[in-house]
């Protein structure tokens, strides 16, 4: 096993850690709630709605579950291959990487196992989504922040 370091192990369980909570909560939520009928939680601020996502963020690319499989291992690959340059970038690249590949990941699991996202999340002004598009959504914002802080301090 190569020495990856403390740091490097941690983001590694965090990403398992966010894969299985994206799957865990996607197993209840096909076990509990049936296609087209939506559960309200207490607060009527979040709502549980089932949906069969043929395609990736707000169903764009609908049905090309082949492109976005070889999309995500083409990242994952690309990640993969330049691991050992990652060792000295700042922590917070690394934990926004960690959260967007954890995310895609979990939603890989999906299309090859299923051909489809499910979704359940509803917050009604925003399409239906899961625990893997929020770690998605946060890896990105992560990396947006820092590539504008970044572009400040070099402007």
């Amino acid at each position: 096993m190569p020495n990856w370091g403390v740091e490097a192990l941690g983001f590694v369980v965090m990403g398992i850690l966010l894969v299985v909570l994206d799957q865990g909560t996607k197993l209840l939520a096909v076990k509990h709630l049936q296609p087209g009928s939506t559960l309200v939680l207490p607060g009527n601020l979040v709502y549980l709605t089932l949906v069969r996502n043929p395609g990736a963020a707000f169903g764009i690319l609908a049905h090309a579950t082949p492109f976005l499989v070889l999309l995500t291992l083409g990242v994952l690959a690309i990640v993969w291959v330049n691991r050992r340059k990652l060792k000295d970038q700042p922590t917070l690249l690394k934990l926004g990487l960690c959260l967007g590949l954890a995310g895609a990941v979990g939603n890989l699991v999906d299309r090859v196992r299923l051909g489809y996202v499910v979704d359940f999340v509803d917050l009604r002004f925003w399409p239906v989504f899961n625990v893997a598009d929020m770690g998605i959504v946060a890896g990105v914002l992560i990396l947006l922040w820092l590539l504008i802080v970044q572009g400040r301090h070099e402007g």
